[in-house]
């Protein structure tokens, strides 16, 4: 008798994590019931509880708030007090916004508390104008079109080399065999970084985002600084090197030639390459991820897909909307600012929580909670944010899963995923650890 779902996802066994937040009283411990978001008392409501995150709890949370309290202050937050911004205009206007809303390193940077402070210094996302602009515009060509030409055929024999060495009919593990795997690959290529190290880069995106984390960082904050200050070392005898070296088009190579970096300090070429670390990194490969499960929960979608090839392009947009890899981008406020009849303090941190924008049932027209491949609105999704912050690499990004799903096309009949994935501890990256799948070929 052949093996059921059930039986072949006990054959590939999931990771075993012991996620532990710092002691308070309010948060929840691994495993514990999430409580509905009607039996919660507004005023003390946290959404950065990493347990809410894991179980993938926070939708009635955020569906609350954009209802009645789109403007909301937690006051007591193991990463401080902040504001919460969960309606898709409030989070445009804040996000355009940068004369009175800041995403400089000197007031916290773009992620809620302060973790970084004394090693990360300022990226050229985390910086205001006129640093982040000149910063940026280093780093652009190496994500231009001309560019991107030149990786589409590498891109796509790559995704080819991956999925024809993948097994049909057992199980495994979509995250590891497939979207870090890709995503990897392609940043070694972007930092002209080795090949054979490729899993270094993915190592230091995940340290970066998931210092409290027992199951990536065990040494807490220690390890965090020790594997981030071996980070900086390797990348400070690169930088040094490409700027000994003739300009060539890789990012370590721009930064190093470029006037407004060329002569960064330690500390802010790590900012700026652990930016580009985890923008390349977790973005693309927990949509691939997303994309993957969101068609075995609506199905229906991937009948459209299968009969109509051409939706893919939209499709990925669709799917960045749908998971929205970044939950949210912090802010702080320049001056006073007056919203929803509320004060937001000079100096006060706000979370634009994109997830939520992403699901605002007043602005998308049709259900937000489904995957709806042809949506006519998917690509006003604020995945990749707004004004001059929006994200320098979307189309490397978007090119990455137009390629993935074509080929993933021309050799299988479906991916089906055998159990619910694992989800990362973060109320920031919102992500998979673990998607069992069984690829089916066309009988």
């Amino acid at each position: 008798m052949a093996d059921t779902a059930h039986d072949l996802s006990k054959k590939l066994e999931r990771p075993k994590l012991s996620y532990r937040e710092p002691a308070r009283p309010h948060y929840l411990e691994r495993g514990d019931p999430v409580p509905p978001a009607s039996e919660l008392d507004m005023a003390t409501l946290d959404l950065v509880d990493v347990e809410v995150w894991r179980q993938d709890k926070m939708w009635d949370r955020f569906e609350r708030l954009r209802k009645e309290d789109p403007l909301h202050w937690t006051p007591d937050s193991f990463l401080g007090p902040y504001w919460s911004v969960t309606r898709y205009k409030d989070i445009m206007a804040i996000d355009t916004d940068h004369k009175r809303f800041s995403s400089d390193q000197t007031y916290g940077g773009i992620t809620l508390g302060n973790m970084q402070s004394g090693l990360i210094s300022r990226s050229f996302i985390s910086s205001d104008e006129p640093i982040h602009s000149a910063q940026r515009k280093v780093a652009q060509p190496a994500v231009a079109p001309t560019m991107l030409r030149n990786y589409e055929p590498l891109i796509r024999q790559r995704t080819c080399d991956v999925l024809d060495n993948l097994p049909v009919g057992e199980p495994f593990d979509w995250v590891d065999a497939v979207s870090i795997e890709l995503t990897a690959m392609m940043l070694a290529t972007l930092f002209n970084y080795p090949q054979e190290k490729r899993r270094e880069l993915t190592r230091w995106s995940d340290v970066t985002t998931n210092p409290r984390d027992p199951d990536i960082c065990p040494g807490g904050m220690d390890q965090w600084r020790a594997e981030l200050t071996e980070c900086m070392q390797v990348f400070w005898e690169i930088f040094q090197a490409r700027k000994a070296a003739p300009p060539a088009d890789d990012l370590m190579s721009l930064l190093a030639h470029g006037e407004a970096t060329k002569d960064m300090d330690q500390f802010e070429m790590l900012g700026n390459v652990i930016l580009l670390i985890i923008g390349g990194n977790d973005t693309t490969r927990n949509s691939m991820s997303g994309g993957v499960y969101a068609l075995n929960k609506f199905p229906e979608e991937f009948d459209k897909l299968r009969a109509d090839h051409s939706l893919i392009p939209n499709m990925v947009s669709e799917i960045i909307r749908w998971q929205t890899p970044l939950a949210y981008m912090r802010r702080t406020a320049l001056e006073d600012v007056e919203m929803h009849g509320k004060t937001i303090r000079k100096g006060d941190q706000i979370a634009m929580w994109y997830v939520s924008g992403n699901r605002d049932e007043d602005f998308w027209n049709e259900d937000p909670n489904r995957l709806i491949i042809d949506r006519k609105q998917a690509r006003n999704h604020l995945s990749f944010g707004f004004g001059i912050h929006r994200c320098v690499g979307n189309r490397l990004g978007e090119l990455q899963l137009r390629i993935l799903w074509e080929e993933i096309l021309a050799r299988f009949d479906h991916v089906e995923v055998i159990d619910e994935p694992s989800r990362v501890s973060s109320s920031f990256v919102k992500g998979y650890s673990w998607l069992p799948v069984v690829l089916h070929t066309r009988t």
